[in-house]
């Protein structure tokens, strides 16, 4: 009997981490998460940092409590996109990695487009403009703290500074990459063409690794000071979305995916980027994936609203669970009740409900009155997104009657069957921890145990239950939906 191969995933979402044992018996691939801990940032004199120190030390919690579950042969490290950390000609940090949702990139779009056209700036990178994308971020430290990327001898994204911390190898993962709106799509190169022209430094760029990469050991100071071996240390799909989509339960080539978490990405995978007058117009974004593929798709925010609605409630004094939040909505019918959750104002974190209370007032809708319609709305917001971002989708490329959810969202099912209704196409939700069996999948490949991503989704599909949403028609979604579409969409 084969003996199982474990391997260590650590897995950064934008508001808890975890660490997970994946066990593969040749067949199947099992999780036992042995650490969960929060990802809170810091609000410090006006600015919102990630407290990263805080988050190499529950790293080194979950790897105190793996060497409990026999030999791990590596680990693998997945977070959010964009967000990075500098470090100084001697390898140490210069300061806290600052928070996407910081207000520091406010108007530099516009700064970065006065030195290089927005039409420019797509036909090389093919990403969604994004005022948190990498690219303002570094145009924000130009701008306002020069000094700093004067002293920066190395910049590297969240998962390779965790990755460095570890293994002290500076390397760039491609996925990860490819959020930053630095890269050339087409090229898998970091773009001379951008960085010279706003005059960024090209020395703090490392080179890029594909993911499956083996980058490292773990350092010896780190295996003596928590009395564990030199595993490998593998860079996976650093960016959560691709590693998910390693596990989408599918041999399907054009297949239509829904990863649905804090952020709700949704779109289709490639063999080579689109970038186009269609895909530009539309402002769709080319993510660079696993086996040098390209994830097509539109970033759309998510269950940020529900979380965030959450600490506000909790903040009040109310402590509500997401499923009990999700089970209080599923009682309430349809409402008249929506928002476009990309609005500018639900981007920042604070009191969402209000927002989204005045939200609806502003727009001449019913006002939801509770916390309860409050997650409706939301809910079937999202719903009517996800039909506004498949249609752009579809415009520039394939289609499917199938959509793929995974991820956290699918525990909602009240979300999952709002999607199937609203779009009109058989739901197929699974596997919830797409994005851990993605990141060990991507694991067992660099060590030979698995062939491919072909391979690797079928041992998936094997791994784990998939639910299945057929669409009802208890409401006229068709009619719903084209009047918020031209009301609060186009």
């Amino acid at each position: 009997m084969k003996k199982d191969v474990k391997v260590l995933a650590l897995d950064f979402g934008a508001s808890s981490g975890r660490a997970i044992i994946g066990s593969f018996d040749g067949e199947k691939i099992s999780l036992k998460e042995i650490h969960r801990f929060t990802n809170d940032p810091v609000i410090l004199l006006d600015t919102m940092y990630w407290d990263v120190l805080r988050l190499f030390h529950d790293i080194k919690i979950g790897l105190i409590k793996a060497k409990q579950e026999g030999e791990i042969k590596s680990l693998g490290i997945d977070t959010w996109g964009v967000d990075f950390g500098l470090l100084n000609k001697d390898g140490k940090l210069l300061e806290n990695p600052v928070h996407y949702r910081d207000a520091r990139t406010k108007g530099m779009m516009e700064k970065v487009f006065a030195k290089l056209d927005k039409d420019t700036v797509y036909s090389i990178t093919g990403n969604q403009f994004m005022e948190l994308n990498t690219l303002f971020q570094l145009m924000a430290l130009k701008e306002n703290q020069p000094e700093l990327l004067q002293k920066a001898e190395t910049l590297l994204l969240m998962p390779d500074l965790l990755n460095y911390f570890l293994s002290n190898e500076k390397c760039t993962e491609y996925t990860i990459a490819s959020t930053t709106q630095l890269l050339d799509a087409k090229n898998k190169t970091w773009s001379s063409e951008i960085i010279e022209n706003l005059d960024l430094p090209k020395n703090i760029f490392t080179k890029i690794v594909q993911p499956g990469t083996k980058i490292g050991k773990l350092s010896k100071q780190i295996s003596e000071e928590l009395g564990i071996n030199e595993i490998d240390v593998i860079a996976v799909a650093g960016h959560d979305t691709q590693s998910a989509m390693v596990a989408v339960p599918t041999q399907e080539d054009d297949f239509i995916f829904l990863s649905c978490g804090t952020w709700s990405l949704l779109g289709t995978e490639l063999k080579t980027p689109i970038i186009n007058e269609t895909s530009a117009s539309l402002n769709i974004t080319n993510e660079g994936g696993a086996d040098n593929k390209t994830s097509f798709l539109k970033n759309i925010i998510g269950l940020w609203l529900i979380q965030e609605s959450r600490r506000q409630w909790i903040r009040e004094g109310k402590e509500y669970g997401f499923g009990e939040l999700e089970q209080m909505a599923s009682k309430v019918g349809m409402i008249n009740s929506f928002i476009d959750t990309d609005n500018e104002e639900f981007i920042p974190a604070g009191n969402i409900p209000k927002r989204i209370q005045e939200y609806c007032k502003r727009t001449g809708q019913y006002v939801p009155q509770n916390e309860a319609e409050i997650v409706r709305c939301i809910d079937q917001s999202l719903a009517v997104k996800y039909r506004f971002a498949l249609e752009q989708i579809e415009m520039a490329t394939a289609t499917n009657d199938i959509l793929n959810i995974i991820g956290g969202g699918i525990q909602s099912k009240l979300l999952c069957q709002l999607t199937a209704d609203v779009c009109g196409r058989k739901v197929v939700a699974g596997p919830v921890e797409a994005t851990v069996m993605g990141n060990i999948a991507l694991q067992l490949m660099a060590l030979g145990e698995i062939k491919d991503i072909k391979e690797a989704r079928k041992i998936i599909a094997n791994s784990e239950n998939v639910t299945v949403y057929e669409p009802q028609k208890d409401e006229n979604w068709d009619e719903i939906y084209k009047n918020v579409k031209e009301s609060l969409l186009c």
